[in-house]
């Protein structure tokens, strides 16, 4: 008798589990649309709407190179992009624990904003659903299981709104227009295969190294400091990132796959692996 009591237990608590996961995925993507909608609503006017080979003229040359790779003259500029990820996230600070994701992210390029929406696999059946948002210069980061009991929220700061921008600017790798100086970006030489970009929005500026691959297209990024969170609060850490498979969508040369991670005295220990699934461009109009 007690094992067929256990069997009805079992049973209704997975059908429990089951209509909280409906339920929180339901939730969830209510708030996933009002994020996207004031991305939406945020955006400005893009000036000029198409690229012309002769604003380069001046860069680095390897900056110059890199956009002579990436873009052809005449390429028009991207004002919104929507792309799906698979790959996998490590949950542990020391040592590799890693879970499978998949996401959608939107990005919107004038003004500047994204808003990255992913279900991280915790166990079979249990996933913790993730916002990572830049919006009207306000980084948020947002994480709950199930999509109903947060387990992480942060408050915006400075700090925070540092660390989305430059994860912003480095993902500017799938819409490259949003590099060019004419969208925002000063360049700065440093030697034949890397320069420093730098950007501002609103109260915040951000620079990364670029370093750029034999053919022209970017290889890795790097900032010298970017705030994570630790124990509850955020600390300065060099980050970097590494980006290969490169393939032409609408005309763009952009890398499907990357990796990046904060650099430990030991060495880099990378906390994110993706793969671009789909990628859907909005272009200046």
């Amino acid at each position: 008798m007690w094992i067929k009591w256990i069997a009805i237990i079992g049973i209704f608590i997975i059908v429990c589990l089951g209509i909280a996961a409906i339920y929180g995925g339901y939730r969830w993507q209510l708030d996933t649309d009002k994020l996207r909608a004031k991305l939406t609503n945020g955006r400005r006017t893009i000036k000029p709407q198409i690229y012309d080979q002769k604003e380069i003229e001046g860069l680095p040359d390897p900056v110059q190179r890199f956009f002579k790779t990436v873009l052809k003259d005449g390429q028009a500029i991207v004002a919104a992009v929507k792309f799906s990820q698979q790959g996998k996230f490590n949950m542990s600070e020391t040592e590799a624990k890693w879970s499978p994701f998949t996401a959608t992210q939107l990005v919107i390029t004038q003004r500047l904003g994204f808003d990255w929406d992913a279900r991280i696999q915790m166990a079979p059946g249990l996933n913790a659903f993730v916002h990572d948002t830049y919006l009207l210069g306000e980084g948020n980061l947002h994480a709950s299981l199930l999509g109903l009991f947060t387990v992480m929220k942060t408050s915006v700061t400075p700090e925070l709104n540092q660390g989305e921008l430059l994860r912003l600017f480095a993902e500017a790798v799938w819409y490259p227009t949003a590099l060019l100086p004419s969208q925002g970006v000063c360049w700065e030489a440093i030697d034949d295969t890397s320069a420093r970009g730098t950007l501002t929005d609103g109260a915040t500026t951000v620079s990364l190294v670029f370093q750029f691959n034999t053919e022209g297209a970017i290889a890795t990024i790097r900032a010298e400091a970017r705030y994570r969170m630790d124990d509850d609060k955020l600390t300065a850490m060099p980050w970097n990132g590494r980006f290969w498979d490169y393939t032409v969508q609408n005309g763009m040369l952009i890398p499907l796959e990357g990796e990046v991670g904060w650099e430990h005295p030991e060495g880099t220990r990378l906390y994110f692996q993706g793969k671009i699934a789909e990628i859907n461009y909005e272009f200046a109009q």
